[in-house]
């Protein structure tokens, strides 16, 4: 890629398209009965806030993530890479539904998938 190419960030829309992914993608995780408990006493608020940063960050946007290691904060939960792969393919709903490319979809999830190890707490 070269130098003034735009980052899949800005190619998304930046953070207008991001601060409307995460609401409407979260009422799709939640509402799946199989994802849904993982988030039973969670603190959507935060949940939304730390998610933005995470996708800001993932693709090439102007903001780090500043929260808890990945890795610590889904430890011992119980997701499975199943679990993961229902996550991503409510993702890759939500992004196509809000008039993102396939091409585009699937770069952010090539960008999620680097976490799976993390999420899922498998060894290396």
């Amino acid at each position: 890629m070269s130098q003034n190419s735009p980052s899949l960030y800005e190619r998304l829309g930046g953070e207008d398209m991001i601060a409307a992914l995460i609401p409407a993608f979260y009422v799709r995780v939640l509402a799946d009965p199989e994802l849904g408990p993982f988030f039973k006493h969670t603190a959507l608020d935060k949940l939304h806030s730390m998610q933005r940063e995470f996708f800001v960050m993932a693709t090439g946007g102007p903001i780090e993530y500043s929260g808890r290691p990945l890795a610590h904060v889904h430890h011992g939960r119980g997701i499975t890479r199943q679990h993961f792969a229902r996550f991503t393919s409510h993702l890759v709903e939500t992004l196509l539904d809000m008039g993102v490319t396939r091409e585009e979809a699937d770069e952010v999830i090539e960008r999620i998938n680097t976490t799976t190890n993390e999420i899922v707490g498998a060894s290396y």
